[in-house]
């Protein structure tokens, strides 16, 4: 299927690896001009370079931490400089500390607001001028299945994506009638290095192997496996697409039928 893409400028922020690296190939394979940043500007600068030879591309990596207001300002700058508007943006960022509410000290409240809701606010402040003056945008948020049911021991994650998700749903509304939609996406167990993180925090809690702890996740899934990132980014390509134009508000779940809930 032609998504209707093919030229089209995306930006993907944190996109050096995980989901966010998943979304990114994804877009590029569709042709799409794509942008990707991380805190590290090498290794930006080398996924770029080895994503652009993959798939044919033009792909420019840059240095941007999300969760400073002024880095933001500076990459929008940069990629406006260096391939124009974005008209397709993904949102992403890295996760915040495991933890509970007896074990979290207040002071990391605020850094998780920046890092995973203030980051994509700020970001998509950044790019919707230029997406209504166009008559058309897709916006695109990683979030997390935890915004439908709260996963224990990710206390700050919990709070950050949930406020983000109001943002989104809110925004879907007022952005519809420029021809913008407005969507997140929900993953489940993907394999990153965030959950090579979670598991073994996991493991060290419960004081067991870090392979017993990969088991009971995969066990957990109707698909008795574990997603990949290409699994996700296919499903931000798709909601970038021409095809996808009546589809905004809404939380789209790819975790291989975890969520038992009905709504």
């Amino acid at each position: 299927m032609d998504l209707g893409i093919n030229g089209k400028i995306a930006l993907v922020t944190a996109a050096t690896r995980g989901l966010g690296r998943g979304c990114a190939d994804q877009l590029a394979a569709e042709k799409c001009r794509v942008a990707i940043c991380a805190r590290d500007v090498n290794a930006a600068h080398q996924a770029a370079e080895e994503m652009a030879t993959q798939y044919g591309t033009e792909v420019k990596g840059f240095g941007a931490d999300v969760s400073r207001e002024d880095d933001i300002d500076r990459l929008l700058d940069d990629v406006r400089q260096s391939l124009g508007d974005p008209e397709i943006l993904v949102t992403n960022a890295g996760g915040p500390p495991p933890g509970t509410y007896a074990s979290t000290p207040v002071v990391e409240y605020e850094k998780a607001l920046n890092l995973n809701l203030m980051s994509a606010v700020r970001v998509i402040h950044g790019v919707t001028p230029a997406m209504k003056a166009a008559g058309w945008g897709r916006i695109i948020a990683i979030t997390s299945i935890s915004v439908k049911q709260p996963i224990g021991n990710l206390l700050l994650s919990n709070m950050a994506r949930a406020g983000l998700t109001g943002f989104l749903k809110t925004i879907a509304t007022e952005l519809a009638p420029a021809g913008i939609t407005v969507n997140a996406l929900l993953p489940g167990t993907h394999k990153t290095s965030r959950i090579d993180e979670l598991v073994q925090d996991r493991a060290a809690r419960e004081n067991k192997p870090a392979n017993d702890v990969y088991r009971e996740m995969m066990a957990a899934s109707p698909t008795n496996t574990i997603g990949e990132p290409s699994d996700f980014g296919a499903a931000a390509a798709f909601l970038a697409s021409v095809q996808a134009r009546y589809i905004t508000g809404h939380n789209l779940l790819v975790d291989g039928g975890k969520y038992s809930g009905l709504l």
